[in-house]
């Protein structure tokens, strides 16, 4: 962090006037593809690798019971989301996520170009992780794809991941985009907002909520369900849902709903 000396002129950002430059707006786009990479590369291979342990019965017979795996692996994704964004945020936004992205977008909060950025990193990042993680650990890869239950059809599936993708978005859109007196806790809710749609989203159709999740271990396993664009179109499904809700409540002042939530708690 740069230092200035007291009385030293500053700049409209904080920063010393006598400093010899600024990012331009194409290097702040770059800086923030790059932290977008590293933490969707963080965040995907450490829960590639977290639900690949639960689910490899050779490292740890007998096989987990259905239930507390499901568990297991919500915890896995939620919690490196937790962990990652809040080392991220202050870089790239903490996105990790294109069907994010794009619901960020849709809702006024991000930039296009920002997205022309943060998606294609957000891709390669996955297509890494998936390697990384096969090559260093036993087990099949392509056991952690996102694949539907018996019983739940492709249309069933398509609007399970719509929501559950709106449900993840909007948290960190009224978190996260929307600032409070809380927002520096927003990783905490957001990563708890995927563990908790990750519950019914790991049981019933693999809990992806994000195209890129889905893709990496796809590709490094190189098998790839018939259904793979559902966890593409339902996730933007989702995120358009979310950012839609937002823009309707800012329509209507939401904070006049309900006031005074960022006041300060009476003294006794």
């Amino acid at each position: 962090m740069a230092r200035h000396h007291r009385g030293e002129q500053l700049d409209g950002r904080g920063l010393p006037a006598s400093q010899p430059w600024h990012l331009t707006p194409l290097q702040t786009h770059l800086v923030a593809g790059t932290g977008e990479f590293v933490g969707t590369f963080f965040f995907l291979f450490f829960g590639y690798a977290g639900h690949l342990m639960v689910i490899d019965e050779s490292t740890a017979p007998p096989a987990t019971p259905g239930a507390v795996q499901t568990i297991l692996v919500a915890l896995t994704y939620g919690f490196s989301l937790l962990v990652t964004a809040w080392a991220f945020y202050r870089i790239s936004g903490g996105l990790f996520n294109p069907a994010v992205t794009f619901g960020m977008c849709l809702a006024g909060q991000l930039p296009w170009a920002r997205a022309a950025f943060l998606i294609p990193t957000q891709i390669i990042a996955c297509l890494c992780a998936g390697g990384v993680v096969k090559v260093l650990f036993p087990g099949d890869i392509s056991t952690v794809n996102t694949v539907l239950v018996p019983g739940v059809n492709v249309a069933q599936g398509l609007f399970a991941e719509m929501f559950f993708t709106s449900y993840l978005v909007f948290v960190i859109l009224m978190l996260a985009a929307e600032k409070s007196k809380d927002t520096f806790l927003a990783p905490i809710g957001i990563g708890l907002a995927l563990f908790v749609a990750e519950i019914p989203g790991v049981y019933y159709t693999g809990g992806s909520l994000n195209p890129a999740r889905s893709l990496g271990c796809a590709v490094a396993g190189t098998t790839f369900p018939g259904y793979h664009w559902i966890y593409w179109l339902g996730p933007a499904m989702g995120g358009a849902l979310a950012a839609g809700y937002h823009r309707f409540v800012h329509v209507c002042h939401y904070e006049e709903a309900n006031p005074g939530q960022d006041d300060s708690a009476p003294e006794l």
